[in-house]
């Protein structure tokens, strides 16, 4: 059985098929006879016929995403196109009639520059919403994260367990107590910062002036008018000697205590870290010493009690690295040496020195030494118990006619990116922010400035904003501003409560009268806010309980002159090998060392 094509017909007229009446359109054999289908259209009558063709080549593959849209665009095919029917599982939400249009029924616009429209903003677009949306989002974690990892690092109970702590957590690092702990050291107590807040004492004001000794030259006042565009480059100041002698080892101290004109003994640096302890964050230790009816705190031979901290009470953790110069370690050597040189430097250096009583007690004739007056000055605690502290004072000035103390002080920029406020850019127009800046990430260190200030009896306080020519040279630095307060009102505005400064002095040493006699050390946790006092043999930190200074290979070597990236400052070298050997010239009135 074979397939008929059946009969074409032939138009011997002309072109195109013969007329309907006189030719069939397509004949087909039936029974074997010929049988003739009449008026077949060419398009169908009715969408649910699928009459089409039997190949259409040029129809669009993508049909059933543009059906409606094709349909609707009045294509020359449409006749012939199903994808719309009702009955064809692609067009189940399709219209019946691909005439079928929906009407607009926004409202009109309104006008854009009438009185209530003059001032709209233009509408954001969503792709930068959300990007705003997104930086947000990250801006929040990124403080959040920063937050848990100052939570973690004041808060946690130990270094290796206990809430917060754990030796798996790599952004909390564990800070070194700053003395090594004996074992046959005996704690006998423990004092928690939170009790400290809780003291008050008031001393006589002012209190009474028993000497003073040293020379002062005058502050040049031609640096109160830098200003960043104006900055000075900070000068090196190395034949000047600075001396930071303890107190038992000050003849003057010596002198008064034989006299009898006290029982209690310090420094103004000790009586500061003592009065600031709940602001501290690094570890720091004093010794006291009971001797008959007297007390005296001293400093440890060989410690760092001198040098100053840096972002000690800051969010941002400092990398734990000694080598890297942005280190704990390497940023307050710097800053110890930023300060000094700072002090030298904005006086008058033009011979003209005011002189007091005596002479500098620690300087040898004929050596150079920096401006600076000891005060040594008296406080009444109680009828049995009076105080005497060395207090130091740096420059002197006129003020209405009338001479004027002065204390001199330096703060330093490092990388603005680690508090994120540019000192070059915002000193002119946001001082205020960058003093709150520094006041949140070196908060205990401007507190221990001010009590020292306040001890002194200084009129004024200066402060000099001191800065890194660039980030990564930490051997050339410029001064970009030096600004003045007045102790009183500085210490109002950091929220520095006189009468719980000495509350807290006053609470120690009736502690410390209650002890034996023999030695003894207070030391601040390194990780927790809490101090402790521990009896410690008589001979200690004497013959080998003597720290050990680092090896050489850890330490932060000074640069040279011709290497402008070396690794640590000269002077402050010079400052850690004096203090190790000063441990072996205990013989002598006066240990100095020159940083």
């Amino acid at each position: 059985m074979g397939f008929d094509v059946g009969v074409v017909p032939f138009n011997l007229d002309g072109w195109g098929p013969p007329d309907a009446s006189s030719a069939p359109l397509l004949l087909s054999m039936i029974d074997g006879g010929a049988t003739r289908p009449a008026n077949i259209p060419f398009a169908p009558f009715s969408r649910s016929e699928k009459l089409g063709r039997v190949a259409d080549w040029t129809r669009n593959p993508n049909f059933g995403a543009n059906a409606a849209r094709s349909a609707a665009g009045g294509r020359r095919d449409a006749v012939f196109d199903f994808a719309l029917d009702e009955s064809s599982a692609l067009s189940a939400g399709a219209g019946d009639d691909s005439s079928f249009r929906l009407v607009d029924g926004k409202p009109p616009p309104r006008p854009k520059f009438g009185p209530r429209w003059r001032f709209q903003q233009r509408p954001q677009l969503p792709q930068r919403r959300d990007e705003e949306v997104e930086a947000r989002k990250r801006e929040a974690e990124k403080e959040r994260a920063r937050r848990d990892r100052f939570y973690n690092l004041h808060h946690r109970f130990a270094p290796g367990g206990g809430f917060g702590g754990g030796p798996n957590r790599r952004d909390s690092p564990v800070f070194k107590s700053s003395v090594d702990i004996q074992p046959e050291w005996t704690m006998l107590d423990q004092i928690p910062f939170s009790t400290f807040s809780k003291l008050s004492f008031s001393v006589p004001d002012p209190p009474e002036d028993l000497l003073v000794c040293g020379g002062l030259e005058f502050y040049d006042r031609s640096f109160d008018r830098i200003n960043p565009k104006n900055e000075r480059r900070l000068e090196r100041f190395k034949s000047r000697n600075f001396f930071k002698v303890t107190t038992t080892d000050d003849p003057v101290i010596r002198r008064l205590a034989a006299d009898d004109k006290a029982t209690v003994f310090a420094t103004d640096v000790i009586l500061s870290a003592l009065m600031c302890a709940p602001r501290s964050v690094y570890s720091w230790d004093i010794i006291i010493q009971r001797v008959g009816n007297k007390l005296f705190f001293d400093k440890r031979d060989g410690s760092q009690f001198d040098l100053l901290s840096v972002n000690e009470t800051s969010q941002e953790l400092l990398p734990d690295a000694k080598e890297d110069i942005n280190s704990a370690f390497s940023l307050s050597t710097e800053a110890t040496y930023i300060n000094q040189n700072f002090s030298q430097q904005v006086l008058v250096r033009d011979g003209n020195k005011i002189t007091f009583d005596e002479p500098n007690p620690f300087a040898s004739e004929g050596e150079e030494v920096a401006s600076v007056a000891y005060r040594y000055r008296r406080w009444k605690l109680d009828e049995d118990t009076q105080l005497i502290a060395r207090c130091e004072v740096h420059s002197i000035t006129d003020v209405k006619g009338q001479r004027a103390f002065m204390t001199l002080n330096a703060l330093n920029e490092f990388d603005p990116k680690h508090t994120g406020v540019d000192w070059r850019q915002k000193l002119e127009t946001q001082r205020g922010a960058v003093l709150a800046t520094e006041l949140k990430n070196n908060a205990n260190k401007l507190a221990k400035w001010t009590a020292q200030a306040l001890l002194s009896g200084a009129d004024l306080m200066k402060l000099g904003y001191v800065s890194r020519v660039h980030p990564r040279d930490h051997y050339n630095h410029v001064i970009l501003s030096v600004i003045g307060y007045k102790p009183r009102d500085f210490s109002t505005q950091i929220n520095l409560n006189t009468s719980n400064m000495w509350g807290i002095v006053k609470s120690i040493v009736d502690l410390c009268m209650k002890l034996n006699e023999g030695k003894y050390v207070l030391v601040k946790d390194p990780v927790k806010p809490q101090v402790r006092i521990y009896e410690v043999p008589v001979d200690a930190f004497e013959n080998e309980y003597v720290e050990q200074p680092l090896p050489e290979e850890e330490q932060v070597q000074p640069p040279t002159e011709e290497d402008a990236t070396a690794s640590a400052m000269d002077a402050a070298a010079e400052a850690v090998a004096d203090a190790a050997a000063g441990a072996a010239e205990e013989e002598k009135n006066a240990d100095a060392f020159a940083v």
